[in-house]
């Protein structure tokens, strides 16, 4: 029976290879164990610094999105100085928004630190103006002033006040007659005392007033050489409508 014997002769090597492969792995063992605990040792710092980082990352954007951006500062205007007849328009038309038959009586200028008024202009006007049928007057400020305490820049109205028709120093007159700008007439004040004075004090400020003069039936501009109208140096009356030299008052 050939057959028969020939069954009996299968290799034993691979038995004894398992047992080999088994035991190798069983040797194995700890040492990979060990191995898995030392890099979860090593793992857990790792996490812990990249926790952090991303918490802090987290805070420093919460930080920079609730800090409110800084509001960007308005641009100062420069000052605005202007003549008379200049300020005066634009008062005129809010007096008349007050009341349909407001009409001037003054238009003087205000002493600012911004300004001098040698070249004929200032950076504050006021024009007061009355209504006959109101029987109320009421005073309007233009202002282009940059100055500490200077009123608001544009028109400002004043406090409504009673009015007396009867008032020589209140007298009203026709906006047709103011023609002649402060810058003109002080062109002709210069002519007749003006210039000298600016050459031996060259920062004497020069003032305006422009009123109705009863008695002679004219708008006056008086120009003053100095800061007001009393202890100035020079008063130089021009007529508003021609701008021819009047007087000198003083």
């Amino acid at each position: 029976m050939k057959t028969a014997s020939l069954a009996h002769t299968e290799p034993t090597a691979p038995a004894e290879m398992s047992g080999t492969a088994l035991s190798f792995s069983s040797s194995s063992r700890p040492n990979q164990e060990r191995n898995l605990r030392k890099d979860r040792g090593t793992m857990k710092p790792r996490f812990s610094l990249v926790a952090v980082g991303i918490m802090l990352a987290m805070l420093g954007g919460c930080s920079s999105e609730s800090k409110p951006a800084e509001p960007e500062k308005p641009a100062v205007k420069p000052t605005d100085a202007v003549g008379a007849r200049s300020a005066f328009q634009r008062s005129y038309v809010a007096a008349r928004g007050w009341n349909q038959d407001a009409q001037p009586y003054r238009v003087e200028s205000i002493s600012t630190t911004d300004a001098n008024g040698r070249d004929g202009k200032w950076t504050i006007w006021r024009s007061s103006f009355a209504s006959a049928t109101a029987r109320s007057e009421k005073t309007y400020t233009w202002s282009g002033s940059n100055a500490d305490g200077a009123p608001a820049r544009g028109v400002n109205p004043g406090i409504e006040d009673s009015y007396s028709p009867s008032n020589a120093s209140t007298q009203v007159f026709d906006v047709a007659f103011l023609k002649v700008d402060s810058d003109q007439a002080l062109d002709t004040a210069k002519k007749h005392g003006g210039d000298k004075i600016l050459q031996d004090a060259p920062d004497t400020p020069v003032m305006y007033v422009c009123d109705w003069n009863r008695n002679t039936n004219q708008l006056v501009w008086h120009v003053i050489f100095g800061a007001a109208r009393e202890g100035a140096k020079l008063v130089v009356l021009v007529n508003a409508s021609t701008g021819e030299f009047i007087r000198v008052e003083k």
